[in-house]
This record gives structure tokens, C-alpha cells and sequence, in this order.
């Protein structure tokens, strides 16, 4: 089944909201293992990152939910 860069931002957005922290090793790893590695690149120090794509969507979806609420996420190890 082929997933799209959206519906890996879901899981990370999900599971920032209900642990609160995402670290991008973990991140990563569960990408990789469940949605293909399409959505990984390897960055400029030689570490895997999560893909642009996926990172815009991330970021879109935090913005709608901090429209709609006072909740604020913060995740250690993800630049958006």
C-alpha cells in the first residue's frame, strides 16, 4: 500500500499529541518500518531526517489544531 507524505504527518502529529515529545530517531525508525523510506533522506551531517514534505504537512496540521485550542506540542529532535 503506498501512503503519502500526509498520512505520515497524521501519525507524528498523533503521536505528538498524546505523548508530547516525538524524538526524530524514533520518528524515523517507525517511518521507515511502516510507511517506507520514500519519506527519509539522509541530511547534510550524515544522519537519516524526515522528509520536507512530511515536515510541511506536520507543520500545517499544528497549526489548525493550535487554531482550534490553547494546546500547544513541542518535539525534541524534529525542525520544522
Amino acid at each position: 500500500m503506498a501512503f503519502t507524505a500526509n498520512e505520515v504527518a497524521e501519525w507524528m502529529f498523533e503521536k505528538l499529541k498524546t505523548a508530547g515529545i516525538l524524538h526524530q530517531k524514533e520518528a524515523v525508525d517507525y517511518i521507515v518500518s511502516h510507511f517506507g523510506e520514500s519519506y527519509i533522506y539522509v541530511n547534510e551531517n550524515g544522519n537519516q531526517a524526515i522528509s520536507k514534505d512530511v515536515k510541511k504537512y506536520l507543520k500545517n496540521c499544528m497549526v489548525e489544531e493550535r487554531r482550534g485550542s490553547e494546546m500547544a506540542f513541542f518535539g525534541v529532535g524534529i525542525n520544522l
